[in-house]
């Protein structure tokens, strides 16, 4: 793992003080750049003598005091103590082999991730592997025991990357805090196990989903990192064109019909979902939703969890649900004729019915609920659009170098080959260290169904047919990503990556 040390730095000169502390009394030391004292002390709360007294006594050569808004100052705040948190592989260096069984006794969660430089090594570890997670964008922790070591790897914008080695020796100490930290049977190793965490770092509130497997070298463990953020996205966030974001907000607006999101795991459905709920949320509307799990939780929407435990799957939440009285409903996954015909009965009955589906392409999705069993009569009747998407990382302009794509390339993207355009791809020497992509966006297929979709669908009309009659209307996500390589958002091999199954 690489050590920012120009971060370290700073970290080391302007914390003098516990993160606690500087949060509880809202005052944060920094270096006076200006020179007029050799510290300035940044405040956001009216500063007891008792707080001016110790800071006397740590800052002997004087200071300067700055009034600061709680929100500039939460900012610096969190700039400040999160450089510390970050010396993850430090602290896997300072464990040494001694001691392990004192540090499986010092389970004490923090209340927050920053407030814990005082705790066991341990516990330290993990705090800091999860707030590195959090600062680096990672969707993903992954835990795994082999026989003679233990491996951590972040999922950062789609792609796994090894970050950490701990010893050996403490993989069941690791596991053994992240499932007391989620609530989770420690003693119970035969059998996997699903939890979650709720923290705050810095004071910005994250979820983690956690699940275990047992394996033949021990217990694997993944954190699923649901940032609360996200849960706030609208239809504005999620990189949609002009045109595409307007025919979707019409569907999402009409009163009934079925509006299905497909692509795979982690293709970012549930956020397009939340975004187009977001949208519509107003006070006139009841929206209930039924998910598994709940990722992120809505203010003003009755969300209800799956449970296999007690029988309550999707079929039964969402026949519950139905006479709740809801205008609008939301089913995590259509993942049985069961669930797929009740959405269809109450899609028509006058409610909107928005759901996923676990398919390659748009189209795809007519065929898959057609195979399950739904009547092509009652499909056709029901269902009012598909979106289908996929996530594609970015293409970091600090690493980029431009070349002219040859004829082959040109004939996939749709490109004159005579006069081929300038794109752009990750130098070499970037690709070689991991570089060359930063954060992800959304390509997309929309389709609307029209009368003449419609009417090909309650025929039986095989996939070929639905397919040359949606392209009349709208682009393939191909020639939508296309564009993406062309404004030199992405690659080319990006886009074959993410769309290879499509």
């Amino acid at each position: 793992m690489t050590v920012d040390t120009d971060t370290h730095a700073y970290q080391a000169k302007t914390s003098p003080l516990s993160y606690g502390y500087a949060r509880r009394f809202g005052v944060l030391i920094e270096p006076d750049t200006t020179a007029q004292a050799a510290w300035i002390v940044r405040h956001c709360k009216p500063l007891p003598v008792s707080v001016l007294a110790e800071l006397g006594r740590k800052l002997p050569d004087g200071f300067t005091l700055d009034w600061l808004e709680t929100d500039e100052f939460e900012r610096r705040l969190a700039r400040a103590y999160e450089g510390g948190s970050s010396v993850a592989q430090t602290m896997v260096d300072d464990l040494g082999d001694g001691g392990l069984d004192a540090l499986a006794n010092t389970l004490n969660t923090p209340i927050d991730l920053l407030e814990a430089d005082d705790e066991a090594p341990i516990i330290r570890l993990i705090n800091a592997l999860l707030s590195e997670a959090v600062r680096e964008g990672a969707s993903d922790i992954h835990l795994e025991s082999f026989e003679s070591r233990m491996v951590v790897r972040f999922r950062v914008d789609g792609m796994l990357r090894e970050v950490l080695e701990p010893p050996r020796a403490v993989a069941g100490i690791i596991v053994s805090r992240i499932k007391v930290m989620a609530n989770l049977d420690i003693a119970e190793k035969r059998v996997p196990q699903d939890g979650r965490i709720s923290l705050r770092l810095a004071g910005r509130p994250v979820d983690v989903r956690v699940s275990t497997l047992p394996s033949g070298q021990g217990e694997r463990v993944v954190l699923r990192l649901l940032d609360k953020e996200a849960g706030r996205l609208t239809l504005d966030n999620l990189g949609l064109t002009r045109e595409l974001q307007a025919r979707l907000n019409k569907l999402i607006h009409r009163p009934h019909g079925i509006l299905l999101v497909t692509g795979p795991t982690g293709s970012g459905k549930t956020t397009t979902l939340y975004a187009a709920l977001s949208e519509i949320n107003t006070r006139e509307r009841n929206i209930l939703t039924v998910e598994d799990p709940i990722e992120y939780y809505l203010d003003g929407v009755g969300q209800t969890q799956v449970n296999p435990k007690v029988e309550m799957t999707f079929a039964r939440g969402l026949r519950a649900i139905l006479r709740q009285d809801p205008d609008v409903v939301m089913v995590g996954e259509i993942r049985d004729v069961e669930t797929a015909e009740i959405a269809v009965q109450a899609s028509l009955t006058g409610h909107l019915v928005l759901s996923t589906l676990h398919t390659n392409s748009a189209i795809g999705a007519i065929t898959r609920l057609r195979d399950m069993g739904v009547e092509p009569f009652l499909l056709s009747s029901s269902l009012i659009g598909v979106l289908a998407q996929r996530l594609v990382r970015r293409l970091d302009a600090r690493y980029r170098e431009a070349y002219t794509p040859d004829a082959s390339e040109c004939a996939l993207l749709g490109l004159n080959a005579s006069q081929p355009p300038t794109l752009y791809r990750v130098r070499e020497e970037a690709r070689q260290r991991g570089q060359g992509y930063l954060g992800r966006t959304g390509v997309y297929e929309l389709i609307s169904i029209d009368a003449d979709t419609r009417r090909l669908i309650h025929d039986g009309a095989a996939e070929p047919a639905i397919e040359a009659q949606v392209r009349k209307h709208s682009s393939s996500i191909l020639a939508y990503g296309a564009a993406l390589v062309m404004a030199g958002v992405t690659t080319t091999e990006e886009l074959l990556r993410v769309t290879a199954e499509g």
